[in-house]
């Protein structure tokens, strides 16, 4: 799922003016500082959702985070736009005096944007994938009729090896762009072309990863569970050696990049 945010007044406007020009799935998540539509459900559940005849549905809730509902969207949406967000770690246009640290895009109105500007910056930046992401992704594979398994692995960032080691607080990965993209596709292609493998998936995140957090995605549709399990363990393993992502650790002691350790 591709990101951008929209800071400022019109906000929302632009978000309608941009969600024309996006294909797929189109989400809008927008920060309400309180006002009707947030308070509890009045149930005393935590969510409640309204449902319409036609599919039309609204929610309110007290128990989702930003991030929580990024990774909800991620799995069938292919566009967030997000509205009132100055803080989020994504591409962000900055309307009027909107406070935006280094934005991607800075203009006086939302008609003052250009859209094929705006539409350029969200479709190049890294987008905010999760397991689900890829698990539907193989899933609406056309070869899918002939799958009866699906294998997952998930790589994330270990807070220590031992009890005496270090804590780790975080991990930054840096790609070797387009090199890394190419090199990841064309192990995707090479392992389906296996016997019995229908679809792959992977992905690996960059940037600042903190402890505890996920790093990196296998996913395989498989005629059965062991050509499934077989790829998705050569899938991580070639990826970790083939794929030139670096990778900088941050723990309590010190700080060092890992390939300059003996």
């Amino acid at each position: 799922m591709q990101l951008l945010g929209i800071v400022g007044p019109e906000a929302r406007s632009l978000c309608e003016q941009l969600s024309a020009h996006l294909d797929g799935r189109v989400a809008l998540v927008e920060r309400r500082d309180g006002g009707e539509g947030l308070n509890a459900p009045a149930s005393g559940a935590d969510t409640a959702y309204e449902l319409d005849a036609d599919g039309g549905w609204s929610a309110v809730g007290t128990d989702r985070t930003f991030d929580d509902i990024l990774d909800d969207l991620s799995a069938t949406y292919d566009h967030a736009l997000l509205a009132g967000f100055p803080d989020a770690d994504v591409p962000t246009v900055a309307l009027g005096d909107a406070d935006v640290t280094d934005p991607a895009i800075e203009a006086d109105t939302a008609e003052d944007v250009d859209v094929a500007e705006a539409v350029d910056a969200l479709a190049t930046a890294e987008p905010h994938v999760t397991l689900e992401t890829l698990v539907e992704r193989v899933k609406a594979s056309p070869r899918a009729a002939h799958a009866g398994a699906i294998a997952t692995f998930t790589g994330r960032v270990r807070t220590k090896d031992g009890d005496a080691d270090p804590e780790t607080l975080s991990l930054t990965f840096e790609k070797y762009e387009d090199v890394a993209e190419e090199r990841l596709h064309a192990i995707e292609s090479e392992l389906m072309e296996r016997e019995g493998v229908q679809e792959v998936a992977m992905f690996h995140r960059t940037g600042r990863i903190e402890s505890g957090e996920d790093i990196v995605f296998v996913v395989v549709l498989a005629g059965h569970r062991e050509e499934a399990f077989e790829t998705v363990s050569d899938g991580i393993d070639r990826l970790k050696d083939e794929v030139p992502i670096f990778k900088h650790e941050t723990t309590v002691e010190e700080d060092f990049w890992v390939h300059d350790r003996p």
